[in-house]
């Protein structure tokens, strides 16, 4: 099957400038996640870190399942935050994009039960799309 290659949506230059600011000020979770991420090490699906998806970035996305992987902090608790993640969410989902997310403490202490759930879910998607052709 042909790919068709479709104009993308520029970018708003200050999300690209963002985006590129996290990446320079990752966290010691967002590191860890990103050394067992990229390089297709999970089930050969490419991983992006710190991909501009306006008006948002996310922490790590695999473009070829729509899939994203958040990693969430402390403050991610407080219930400002829980509301602003929830509506994130909601406009992923609308997009067609699951989001996965897990606590930085669980990269830290759990973390083949992180990549486990990750990989689950990376060949579920994989079936779908492969139920689909």
């Amino acid at each position: 099957m042909m790919k068709i290659n479709r104009p993308k949506t520029p970018c708003p230059v200050e999300l690209l400038n963002f985006a590129k600011k996290l990446r320079s000020q990752a966290t010691n979770a967002e590191n860890l996640m990103w050394r067992l991420l990229r390089g297709r090490q999970i089930a050969n699906v490419k991983f992006r870190r710190q991909h501009s998806f306006p008006p948002y970035v996310l922490d790590f996305y695999c473009h070829e399942l729509k899939l994203a992987i958040e990693l969430d902090g402390g403050q991610h608790n407080e219930e400002n935050e829980q509301k602003r993640d929830a509506r994130r969410d909601e406009y992923l989902a609308e997009q067609g994009i699951l989001v996965l997310r897990f606590w930085n403490n669980d990269v830290f202490n759990e973390i083949d039960a992180v990549l486990e759930k990750i990989y689950c879910e990376v060949k579920a998607r994989r079936e779908r799309e492969d139920e689909l052709i």
